[in-house]
């Protein structure tokens, strides 16, 4: 009779397998939570917080201001367009693509800088000025894509940190963070283009 016991030689790589597997569920996790922590505070603060519809945005306040933010806005969609697309070249998904250009990478990481850096007037003046709002829907759509904008980015930076990860983490991150880029731009920018409403 054939012996059903587990080759001895195996079963390093079967505990080596089952820790990494441990510890990128933890980083996974941690990412998680780490973004809903993010999303929850900024959610929590904006909805306490008093709102002061005096704070100027560089100088400017009142319809300068949201005009601004909206310029502001629009120019931070470009740069996520931007970051699709090194993205996909990263990926190698590009059409007829065989390597990933060396100018890429640092690209990827410097446009994600300057996404993020200007962002962050925008979105003081947003709760400083007016806080977490849900009066209407567009509102309401506006404010949470804003504090999920920032809990999605948290998680993003904790999984590029964290390697052996699921090919699926980091693109399921950055689209999270794209999309939120898209609802926070059609729900303000586009609104404010349009003449105060929505298409």
């Amino acid at each position: 009779m054939e012996s059903t016991a587990p080759d001895p030689r195996n079963s390093g790589s079967t505990k080596g397998g089952s820790r990494r597997a441990g510890r990128t569920t933890v980083r996974l996790v941690l990412a998680a939570l780490l973004g809903a922590a993010v999303f929850t505070a900024l959610f929590l603060f904006g909805r306490h917080h008093t709102p002061d519809y005096t704070r100027t945005l560089f100088g400017n306040s009142g319809t300068a201001a949201i005009a601004l933010k909206a310029q502001l806005a629009t120019g931070i969609l470009a740069l996520g367009l931007v970051q699709l697309g090194l993205a996909v070249a990263l990926y190698r998904r590009l059409p007829r693509q065989r390597r990933v250009p060396r100018a890429v990478p640092r690209s990827h990481r410097l446009v994600g800088f300057v996404l993020f850096a200007a962002t962050v007037p925008v979105a003081v003046h947003c709760v400083m000025a007016y806080g977490v709002q849900l009066g209407s829907a567009r509102v309401a759509v506006h404010s949470v894509a804003g504090c999920f904008f920032y809990g999605a980015f948290v998680a993003k930076v904790v999984l590029v940190r964290s390697r052996r990860l699921p090919g699926w983490a980091l693109p399921l991150a950055g689209g999270l963070l794209l999309t939120s880029v898209a609802v926070l731009w059609y729900s303000a920018a586009l609104w404010y283009f349009d003449n105060y409403q929505l298409p």
